[in-house]
């Protein structure tokens, strides 16, 4: 029986940790205008600001748990952990979607509450805190925009910053608003706004996390079309038992058994199918079986 396995090494760096230096700077920016922006709510009385606030706590919640998810995936495989830690990384984007879900629950129960008892808004303060938010997050949303297409976790924090963004955007709207109308209710409806808006793009995450947690296939790969390619090479009667898979963000893995005619030509067809996986799939990481007929069909009768 052959075996092959390809990869080139269990990275040193995550394409989240590559990104480590701007994940820092987002969460500095973030925790210095957190502070300022729920002093800010509470004074003037504002629930889109505080919404917005909301989202700012989570935000610095969940770039302190991406950092801690890279320091856990830059350690080293050890006997018992094979894979080292890398999927702590998917784990943080799982918990970021979660919280985030739930203040924005919270967010829609408060505008419901306010609706009924309307309260008081101080407009001028708060435009002014929201105007300084608002540069906040566009500063830290340039720092992650580049590790936000190769990293789940990356995209989380993102996403999260993204979110606050337009939140600013929508409570300066709100302070204008109540400013030249004196409608107060104007204030929780952006509030409620500010929370639908990320509902989408939140469940989209919540189910990327989700695909890699239970070993789905990557994007871009078809188990069909693959199981098809390979048994077009020469000398390969049959694949089977392929699997596709993601581990972490930028570390995608394959395996799978392959019949042939003859197991001499073994170590040829593995190098074609680690060609075929790292230059059509843009996978290394590869582990092929190579049995003939006899040694397939010993494996078929194997007990479970």
């Amino acid at each position: 029986m052959g075996h092959g396995h390809s990869h080139g090494g269990i990275p040193s760096g995550s394409a989240a940790g590559r990104n480590k230096s701007r994940l820092a700077w987002a969460l500095a920016l973030t925790l210095t205008y957190m502070a300022a922006e729920v002093v800010g709510g509470l004074l003037t009385g504002s629930l889109a600001l505080l919404a917005d606030a909301a989202h700012m706590v989570t935000d610095a919640g969940g770039l302190a748990l991406s950092l801690l998810a890279i320091h856990y995936a830059a350690k080293a495989p050890t006997p018992g952990k094979s894979f080292g830690y890398m999927r702590f990384e998917i784990l943080a984007a799982l918990a970021n979607a979660v919280v985030l879900l739930g203040v924005t629950a919270y967010i829609l129960y408060e505008a419901y509450r306010r609706f009924v008892e309307p309260n008081e808004i101080l407009g001028w303060p708060m435009m002014l805190v929201a105007l300084v938010g608002l540069g906040v997050n566009l500063v830290s949303m340039k720092l992650l925009a580049g590790g936000s297409s190769e990293s789940l976790n990356v995209k989380g924090a993102y996403f999260e910053v993204f979110s606050d963004m337009l939140g600013s955007v929508g409570v300066i709207l709100a302070a204008l608003v109540v400013m030249a109308t004196g409608w107060a209710w104007v204030d929780p409806l952006v509030g409620a706004g500010i929370g639908l808006f990320i509902v989408p793009r939140t469940w989209r995450l919540l189910n990327e996390a989700l695909h890699i947690l239970l070993e789905g296939t990557p994007p871009g790969v078809d188990l069909a079309t693959l199981k098809a390619e390979i048994e077009a090479i020469p000398g390969v009667r049959r694949a089977s038992d392929l699997h596709a898979w993601t581990l972490t963000s930028g570390f995608d893995a394959m395996s799978g058994h392959v019949v042939v005619d003859d197991l001499a030509s073994g170590p040829g067809v593995i190098r074609t199918i680690r060609q075929l996986m790292k230059e059509r799939y843009g996978i290394e990481h590869v582990t092929v079986q190579v049995e003939d007929e006899a040694l397939a069909a010993e494996a078929a009768i194997l007990p479970v």
